[in-house]
């Protein structure tokens, strides 16, 4: 197997196209590490959104249920 490239200086060059290329690679590294930041933080919202949701029907049925009417 040959290496498209002699040694690590032409690699990083990118036979003249070293701009576009590694800003292309930029560009994707920062968009995904984007995405997992937005997901994650997306998911905490909506488990704390759950949990807020959970707490109050609790609360409401524990209400419900002090004054419900005795029966005689």
């Amino acid at each position: 197997m040959q290496s498209a490239f002699a040694n690590w200086q032409e690699f990083w060059a990118m036979g003249g196209y070293a701009f576009y290329v590694w800003l292309a690679v930029a560009a994707t590294f920062i968009s995904l590490i984007a995405l997992v930041g937005q997901t994650f933080w997306q998911r905490r919202a909506l488990l704390a959104e759950v949990r807020r949701q959970a707490s109050r029907e609790r609360r409401i049925r524990a209400v419900k249920q002090n004054h419900e009417p005795e029966e005689a």
